[in-house]
C-alpha cells in the first residue's frame, strides 16, 4: 500500500486454517534480523470457508494473546490470502500506452475470471515484453493477473482493524513463499507447500509465481486415512504418521501413498503443463509447510517425480541468535509464509 510511515520492524502474519504463525523482522546492518516469532493452534476454521463473524472473533482473540506472549514490538503488519482463494493467470496483451494499460487488462481479465468482475479486486504485474512478430517488431506484454473477492479482503481488513494493527499489505501466500524460499535465485523452481488441509503447487519464474494450483489434500487427510484404515482414533493416527511416515515395513506408508496419489498426479500435470507451454523444465523442487516434516516424503517425491526434492529452510535469509537455531530449524517449513511476509518491507 505504501501509505504508512515505515517503522523499525514488520510483522508477517500467516492466518492458516488450523494455526496462526507470526514473525517479526527488522533490518540491522542491511540484514533481515529476527525480533520475535510465535505459533498458536486454532480450531474455529479458516477465514475463507468458516463462519465470518465466528472466525474473526476467534482470530482476533488468538492474535492478541499470541502477540502479547511473543513480545511483538510493532503494529506494522503484512498478511496473505490463501492461494486457493485467489484466481491467478498469465495473459498476453499488445504493448499499449501506459494510460490505456489498466483498461486493456481489465477488459481481458473480465473474460477469464470465474466470478463477477464487480465483486473482485484485480491486481497485476508485468512480467516481461515478448516478441510475437520479429520482422514487424511487434511486442506483447506478458502479465500476471490476480483477483480476490472484495468480501474476503474486507474480512481480513476487519480483523486487523479490531486489534489496531496497520495492515501495510495483503498479498498471496505464493508471493510470500517465493520471497522466503527462492529470493534472487533465477532458476525455475517448483514449491510444494503442504499444509494441514491442502497442498499448493507453485512454479516460480524469475522470482514470480507464474503457476499456482491447489488440491484439497493435506496433513489432516493423511491422518484421517490412517485412522479409518486401522480403526484407531485421530490422535493415535497422527502419532503413527509422525513416527513412521513413509518408512517401509508397515501398513502406514501404503496408506499415505494411496492418499497422496492425487497430489502426485497434480504435480506431474503442472510440470507437464508448464513444459508444454514454454518448452522448459523445472530445475528443482522445494518442500514447505507443516506436512513436509513427514519422514521419507522428500525421498518418496524424488523417486516418483524423478527429480531432486529438498525440504526448504526459510530462515536462511534471516539473522538470529545462534542458541535458538535448533528450535528454528525444527519449525522452519511451517513458518515460510510468515517469514516471506515479514521480508516484504525489508528486502
Amino acid at each position: 500500500m505504501g501509505i504508512f510511515l515505515k517503522k523499525a520492524s514488520f510483522l508477517g502474519i500467516d492466518l492458516g486454517s488450523t494455526s496462526i504463525k507470526i514473525v517479526e523482522l527488522k533490518k540491522e546492518k542491511g540484514v533481515p534480523t529476527l525480533v520475535t516469532y510465535g505459533y498458536s493452534e486454532r480450531a474455529g476454521g479458516d477465514i475463507v470457508r468458516g463462519e465470518p463473524e465466528k472466525v474473526q472473533e476467534e482470530t482476533v482473540k488468538i492474535l492478541k494473546t499470541l502477540c502479547q506472549k511473543a513480545g511483538v514490538t510493532t503494529d506494522q503488519v503484512i498478511t496473505a490470502l490463501p492461494n486457493f482463494s485467489v484466481f491467478s493467470s498469465i495473459i498476453n496483451l499488445p504493448v499499449v500506452p501506459q494510460k490505456d494499460l489498466k483498461e486493456a487488462i481489465s477488459w481481458k481479465a473480465k473474460k477469464i475470471i470465474p466470478i463477477p468482475f464487480e465483486e473482485v479486486i484485480l491486481d497485476w504485474k508485468i512480467l516481461e515484453k515478448i516478441i510475437v512478430e520479429k520482422e514487424k517488431k511487434i511486442e506483447n506484454y506478458r502479465i500476471l493477473i490476480t483477483a480476490a473477492s472484495k468480501n474476503l479482503v474486507k474480512r481480513y481488513i476487519e480483523i486487523f482493524r479490531r486489534i489496531n494493527f496497520q495492515l501495510r499489505s495483503l498479498e498471496t501466500e505464493a508471493f510470500a513463499l517465493a520471497r522466503a524460499l527462492v529470493g534472487q535465485d533465477p532458476s525455475l523452481i517448483m514449491i510444494i507447500d503442504t499444509s494441514a488441509v491442502s497442498t499448493d503447487i507453485i512454479i516460480i519464474e524469475k522470482m514470480v509465481p507464474i503457476l499456482n494450483r491447489s488440491i484439497d489434500i493435506g496433513g489432516v487427510a493423511l491422518t484421517r486415512a490412517i485412522a479409518q484404515r486401522l480403526n484407531i482414533d485421530f490422535k493415535r493416527a497422527e502419532q503413527f504418521k509422525r513416527d513412521l511416515g513413509l518408512i517401509k515395513g508397515n501398513k502406514i506408508p501404503t496408506i499415505i501413498e494411496n492418499t497422496l496419489r492425487p497430489v502426485i498426479d497434480e504435480i506431474r500435470y503442472s510440470i507437464n503443463l508448464f513444459h508444454s507451454q514454454t518448452g522448459r523444465n523445472i530445475e528443482k523442487i522445494l518442500l514447505s509447510g507443516g506436512s513436509s516434516y513427514l519422514i521419507g516424503l522428500p525421498e518418496y517425491l524424488s523417486q516418483e517425480l524423478e527429480m531432486k526434492v529438498l525440504v526448504s529452510n526459510p530462515w536462511k535469509r534471516v539473522a538470529y541468535p545462534e542458541e535458538i537455531e535448533p528450535v528454528l530449524n525444527e519449525i522452519a517449513p511451517r513458518f515460510a509464509v510468515a517469514i516471506g511476509l515479514a521480508l516484504r518491507e525489508i528486502v
